[in-house]
């Protein structure tokens, strides 16, 4: 299989003298259970970290290095996450843009330029690209997937300690056979997402 190029983007605005290049991921679309996470990371030009790709695609005990090398040396990073209760009030699609706008704002230096994943963000007043499978494309998306992924893991570990019953540390809150078992066995919590699929069923039994 070819090697992707993940620093190709950046290249090219590098190119044209842009060098405040901000990349934005998600994490925790497809979950049953909290927020959805967004990061937003700006990389120094000189930004080496072999292995790096998509979050997914990583071990959680590499995501977890990979993660403090990336706080320890990016320019910036910026995350932003939306609740259970915003994800039900406006749907996942809204929920993560809006969160994807946040973090965005948030950051501590203004990017020129924002490569963000498969998302399109219209309003967003800063020159942008969405990239469709960006953080297997883009060094600096694949930054922002490991921050978000990361940072929503240890979310649900913490969950994990107060219920431990459902098994969120395993299955970060994804519809899992464990999951979906507990759902039945011990009903909806807070935390649930109330408009999804499998936990709507269970809204009368509460």
């Amino acid at each position: 299989m070819e090697k992707v190029d993940l620093y190709q983007y950046e290249k090219e605005l590098q190119k044209e003298g842009i060098n405040l290049i901000a990349g934005v991921d998600e994490v925790g679309r497809g979950p049953l259970v909290g927020p959805v996470v967004v990061a937003c990371v700006i990389l120094p030009q000189d930004f080496v970290l072999e292995g790096l790709t998509d979050s997914k695609k990583l071990s959680e005990k590499k995501r977890e290095k990979f993660y403090d090398y990336i706080m320890e040396h990016a320019l910036s990073v910026s995350v932003s996450e939306k609740s259970e209760k915003v994800i039900d009030e406006v749907n996942i699609y809204e929920a993560t843009k809006l969160a994807m706008y946040e973090a965005i704002e948030k950051s501590p230096i203004k990017p020129e330029h924002v490569l963000i994943d498969a998302m399109k963000l219209e309003d967003l007043k800063i020159p942008h690209t969405s990239i469709i499978k960006g953080d297997a494309k883009s060094i600096s998306i694949a930054a922002a997937s490991v921050i978000a992924k990361v940072t929503r893991d240890r979310m649900m570990r913490e969950l994990d300690k107060k219920y431990p019953e459902y098994g969120f540390a395993a299955h970060k809150g994804y519809g899992t056979k464990k999951h979906l078992e507990a759902l039945e066995k011990y009903g909806i919590l807070d935390c649930h997402r109330k408009t999804f699929a499998p936990v709507k069923k269970y809204i009368n039994n509460v």
